[in-house]
């Protein structure tokens, strides 16, 4: 295939007294095999818990594609909860690395991801991981497992097992949808009781308008957009994301 998109995350989702930052219980990234392609991406979540807000973070970053297997973006989150005013909390960098490209019947990617909370108490979340894709025709099927760790903390960190799904009907190239959903399991070589584990799923709208003439313009804007619902630690929430990207 010569389009290649995998899901990805980056930290956990956490409704506590600590600031949460953007991560796998919140965005579907999208990359594509698109060498040369640069983007301007704005995302942002916003959770709910009994129906009411309770946190919102916005983030905003540049990618750029070197070539058709290296991706790379830096982003800056900030960070709200209920009526508190917005704080810079962490700064981001992603690289991903295709290491398939269309010649077996599932592609393969590496997720890498180190997020640097602006607390120093927080310290220093590594993230990293396999990003599978495949199609049946118009259906596009995802599915990522990632390991997580935080360093320059005391206690130290555990390695963390999560998970991130997707199934999506590509209508047109202006529209898709399907369901996509995410998990936390607990450390990675001895998950937490059932109870205590975060699962969510829901629906997503996804899709790219093209702009210029030229047949061969990079310009487009891309879009995404989901709602799910489940756990977030030990309590039920929904949780809403969308991201916007102007590729050049």
């Amino acid at each position: 295939m010569k389009k290649f998109a995998f899901t990805a995350t980056f930290s956990i989702c956490i409704l506590s007294a600590m600031p949460a930052q953007a991560g796998s219980g919140y965005y579907l990234v999208s990359i594509y095999e698109n060498e040369g392609e640069k983007t301007i991406d704005f995302k942002t979540w916003s959770s709910f818990v009994d129906s009411r807000p309770t946190s919102t973070a916005p983030d905003l970053g540049f990618s750029y594609m070197p070539n058709k297997t290296w991706y790379t973006e830096v982003y800056v989150t900030w960070f709200r909860r209920g009526a508190s005013s917005l704080a810079n909390s962490a700064w981001t960098w992603q690289n991903d690395f295709l290491l398939t490209h269309g010649q077996y019947d599932v592609d393969v990617a590496l997720h890498t991801s180190l997020n640097k909370n602006t607390d120093s108490s927080r310290g220093v979340d590594f993230e990293f991981g396999p990003a599978m894709q495949t199609e049946f025709g118009r259906v596009q099927v995802n599915a990522n497992l990632f390991l997580e760790r935080t360093y320059r903390i005391n206690p130290a960190g555990r390695t963390q097992m999560k998970y991130q799904w997707q199934s999506k009907y590509r209508y047109r190239p202006e529209l898709a949808f399907g369901l996509q959903g995410f998990g936390e399991l607990g450390n990675w070589d001895n998950w937490s009781p059932q109870a205590q584990q975060s699962h969510r799923a829901g629906p997503m709208v996804s899709g790219t308008f093209r702009l210029g003439n030229a047949a061969d313009s990079r310009q487009a804007i891309k879009y995404e957009a989901s709602y799910v619902v489940g756990k977030l630690n030990t309590r039920h929430a929904g949780v809403f994301s969308m991201r916007l990207q102007y590729a050049f």
